[in-house]
């Protein structure tokens, strides 16, 4: 069975894609910001609530239900993410406030004088708890973004040295769809004596993860990115969270991964987020939950791939229209495609194929120093859209048609 026609069978499952505006079907191109969500995921939510709403360590039988379920979703997040023991996952209410809380930690192990260093392109999620250190005297280092929208990654062997401590990086970038070469970054950082944590949470819809390939001390993504809740997920190498002085209450579990876990968890949300996963598995072949999700993937990225190329082509093509990030010259790129059309903000041009029923995004997503950088800030920021796996052809077709109406419009 081809990949589109495989994948097609899949719109039946995520209710959302029945909406309609006028008529015509809603064209959810909106996919960086988060994606729909398909029934498995309700059903287990509401299945919590239905039969196991409790809080945990209890006796009596929902709160043992609410317990085993919370370990069964930590042990398919570890699977998920390649990590082979479920203390390494934490839980919290999204990756930003996870960071902010491990950025805090982190610090008490500080001392005045050592550096970290972040890049030009992440989100501010993995920036500001980390420029929020300079008032214990951190040095925070930026690594330089260049006009192509890659990193500089000579810049990036010039300021890892003996006195940083923490690299923090993303995996993909949400706003150019950039993936970054974590691994090359690594060396330098495991040279260095320094810890590297990095952001997944643009690239896990798109691509499988390992986290002992790609031999990283932290890594964040928030669930609601590939099918799931908005849950925020964080992997810390096996023994290192307890390490970390952490926030907590004195009669909080002061092991890992409880220790930075804060108050009571949203279990009807973990509850969607291991019922994500299993979705996500249920699309590849193999017998094992890993097996099956790296075959997911492939097929996921086979279909997204072709469809954001057809985007990129079409769009190249359309006078007015400007394409920020790297090429499509290699598969190892996120399928999100930002752009500006000469005369018009980016809010005019989502606000036209809004009206078209066609959702895509505006602004800088949160990856504002990026579009700082390309001095697109005071213009708006730019339009950005991407594919993942109910998205299609027609679809795709009617967004570039759109496009080439707006940009032929002149208004």
């Amino acid at each position: 069975m081809k990949t589109t026609d495989q994948l097609s069978k899949r719109r039946k499952d995520f209710p959302s894609l029945a909406r309609k505006l006028n008529g015509t079907p809603l064209a959810y191109l909106d996919g960086p910001a988060g994606s729909q969500v398909p029934r498995h995921v309700i059903n287990a939510i509401g299945s919590y609530y239905k039969t196991s709403n409790a809080n945990t360590c209890g006796a009596f039988p929902t709160s043992v239900d609410t317990d085993k379920m919370l370990e069964d979703a930590r042990s398919a997040v570890a699977t998920f993410l390649g990590a082979t023991d479920n203390r390494t996952i934490s839980f919290g209410a999204n990756m930003t406030t996870l960071n902010f809380s491990l950025s805090k930690a982190i610090a008490r192990a500080l001392k005045k004088g050592d550096e970290i260093v972040i890049t030009q392109l992440d989100h501010e999620a993995n920036r500001g708890p980390w420029l929020a250190l300079q008032d214990k005297k951190i040095v925070v280092n930026e690594v330089r973004l260049k006009p192509d929208g890659t990193l500089d990654y000579d810049d990036f062997e010039k300021k890892i040295n003996k006195r940083t401590r923490l690299v923090a990086m993303g995996l993909a970038s949400n706003a150019l769809g950039t993936v970054n070469d974590v691994r090359r970054v690594g060396e330098c950082t495991r040279a260095a004596g320094a810890w590297l944590l990095v952001d997944a949470v643009h690239f896990a819809p798109h691509f499988s993860i390992d986290v002992a390939s790609l031999d990283v001390d932290f890594l964040l993504c928030s669930a609601y990115k590939f099918y799931g809740p908005h849950v925020g997920v964080l992997y810390s190498r096996k023994g290192l969270l307890d390490q970390l002085e952490t926030d907590r209450l004195r009669v909080q579990d002061r092991n890992a991964p409880y220790r930075i876990e804060t108050g009571t968890l949203n279990h009807a949300a973990i509850a969607g987020v291991k019922a994500a996963i299993e979705y996500l598995a249920s699309i590849g072949q193999d017998k094992t939950l890993r097996s099956k999700l790296e075959s997911a993937y492939k097929v996921i990225h086979n279909h997204e791939y072709k469809l954001v190329q057809e985007i990129f082509e079409g769009l190249k093509k359309i006078p007015r229209v400007t394409i920020y990030g790297p090429s499509f010259d290699t598969s190892l790129r996120a399928p999100t495609i930002s752009f500006t059309i000469d005369g018009l903000m980016a809010k005019e041009v989502c606000e036209k194929l809004a009206a078209k029923g066609i959702c895509a995004w505006d602004g800088n997503f949160y990856a504002v120093r990026a579009i700082e950088v390309l001095g697109l800030l005071e213009k708006g920021g730019v339009t950005r859209v991407g594919v993942l796996l109910y998205n299609t052809t027609e679809e795709v077709r009617r967004l570039v048609k759109e496009i080439q109406r707006i940009a032929g419009s002149g208004t």
